[in-house]
């Protein structure tokens, strides 16, 4: 086990950011930990990492109580921020050996690991220009190599892909994977849900301080699996006919996406005839259903979208 956390508390005056948490994260896998806004993903991160003090409850990383003054524990960690934390006045080489030398690595060390990790993010061309002139995808992949250069065991990635072009996203995706292929473990969350689905092997869903559900998507998938997944596309969506198709009883999930309709029906139950009776007087390009995926499981766990976070 390397991150285990049993019922962590941690309050911010009459705020519960934590509220008897619990995660365990496995060597060598990687777990999306998914959550709307204040959640408690943040604070559940900086906990792990040492940077916030919990008020009740334990945290053990690679076997270690995590007290926030253990250098063992933070010399084996990377740290992508979501924000970035590079130098746009130093090259990209420059900021590597500030970053490398803050994790202790000596000039030698450092000489040997920055064209190797300078390669790995795609940027050994690219070592000394000024950081100014990259574009915010290689500016993101900057950030990333420089939490990498101590071979971290564990690598922690707080939405690592903001405000980048999607080549550049599909870059940090597939890195992730090949990190995740060769043993690292990567604790990783995102705005973007379809992220998670792709490069999770096991996912856990907070809201108000609390796992509310974990497991790999397969298994949160049938948790909803009975349920019928209805879209509707119309001409011109109404939010009035959103409120009407929420007070059909039999309907238990109802959101409405520009001109599209999604609707969430028990298994069994049919509702086509109110759903339409609701929906008369507008057009209706199409009707459709669908299998569930993340976001739907999302939606039902939470009843917010995730993308509110923006």
């Amino acid at each position: 086990m390397i991150i285990q956390v049993e019922d962590a508390v941690k309050r911010f005056g009459n705020n519960l950011a934590l509220d008897s948490f619990s995660l365990q994260v496995q060597k060598g896998e990687v777990l999306g930990l998914l959550g709307p806004n204040g959640a408690g993903k943040t604070t559940c991160i900086r906990a792990i990492i040492g940077l916030t003090p919990i008020d009740e409850g334990s945290i053990t990383v690679f076997g270690i109580a995590q007290n926030g003054k253990n250098g063992k524990i933070k010399s084996r960690i990377g740290f992508v921020t979501q924000e970035l934390t590079i130098y746009e006045e130093m090259t990209a080489k420059e900021n590597m050996a500030f970053f490398g030398s803050l994790y202790g690595l000596t000039k030698a060390e450092l000489d040997r690991r920055i064209p190797e990790v300078a390669r790995v993010i795609g940027l050994e061309n690219r070592l000394n220009e000024k950081t100014k002139k990259f574009s915010g995808g290689m500016q993101r992949r900057l950030n990333i190599g420089c939490s990498l250069l101590h071979d971290p065991e564990l690598i922690i990635m707080d939405e690592p892909t903001v405000g980048i072009d999607p080549q550049s996203r599909n870059f940090i995706l597939e890195f992730v994977k090949n990190l995740a292929s060769n043993g690292t473990t990567i604790l990783y969350t995102s705005h973007y849900i379809e992220e998670v689905e792709a490069v999770a092997s096991r996912i856990c869903i907070m809201d108000q301080g609390h796992a509310i559900a974990g497991g790999t998507l397969s298994e949160l998938i049938t948790r909803i699996q009975g349920d019928s997944h209805i879209l509707i596309d119309v001409r011109f969506g109404s939010e009035e006919k959103l409120q009407e198709l929420k007070a059909i009883p039999e309907i238990t999930e109802a959101t409405l996406d520009t001109n599209q309709y999604h609707l969430v029906v028990p298994g069994g139950i049919t509702v086509f005839d109110k759903i339409i009776r609701v929906l008369s007087d507008l057009t209706i390009v199409n009707v459709n259903s669908k299998q569930p995926n993340l976001e739907d499981v999302f939606l039902t766990l939470t009843g917010k979208q995730l993308r509110d976070e923006d």
